[in-house]
């Protein structure tokens, strides 16, 4: 399956469901939401031919292991999930989902760990955050050779476009004035 590529609108908050679901933007990621709501934001945005990604670590009510993968896999029926966890990865892998690793930098030594967790796991895109950073997403795409999603922290073009510049293929963000 292809992956995403240019701008992903990030949901956080529901009143911004609408807004990403009329936007031109062919992928969505759904962050912070509820197991009872989940299966028909899902549906909705595919209604609206838009391909959903999941943030399985923010699904409240839904425990990000094994068994919420599958779940999430057999009756959600994402696109792909969003996870901070290795052995989540693993078993997106297996479900045949967009496994995409998350990766929270704060230093350097963040920046080593998360490098050999995910030279291990072999998440199809890893997301790098804060997205603003584009020295980082050159060095992790270097050496991890996979394809690079920035989020977090970006809020106007000219970060949007130094990611890119640093190799980012997609940019992922909750700020609607990015989105337009």
């Amino acid at each position: 399956m292809k992956g995403p590529t240019g701008i992903i609108p990030a949901i956080r908050q529901l009143k911004d469901f609408e807004k990403a679901l009329n936007s031109d933007y062919e992928w969505i990621v759904l962050l912070e939401t509820r197991l009872g709501q989940i299966k028909s934001l899902v549906d909705y945005a595919k209604r609206k031919d838009k391909k959903v990604l999941i943030h399985l670590d923010l699904v409240q009510g839904l425990k990000a292991d094994e068994y919420g993968v599958e779940y999430i896999a057999r009756e959600v029926k994402p696109e792909g999930i969003l996870t901070t966890r290795n052995s989540v990865v693993e078993s997106v892998k297996k479900h045949k989902l967009l496994a995409i690793q998350r990766l929270f930098l704060l230093d350097s030594l963040s920046l080593d760990n998360n490098l050999k967790l995910s030279s291990r796991s072999k998440a199809d895109f890893i997301e790098v955050l804060p997205g603003t950073i584009p020295q980082v997403i050159k060095e992790i795409k270097v050496q991890t050779d996979i394809p690079i999603i920035a989020g977090g922290l970006i809020r106007n073009n000219e970060e949007v476009q130094a990611a890119y510049n640093a190799g980012a293929i997609a940019i992922s963000t909750s700020s609607t004035k990015v989105w337009n």
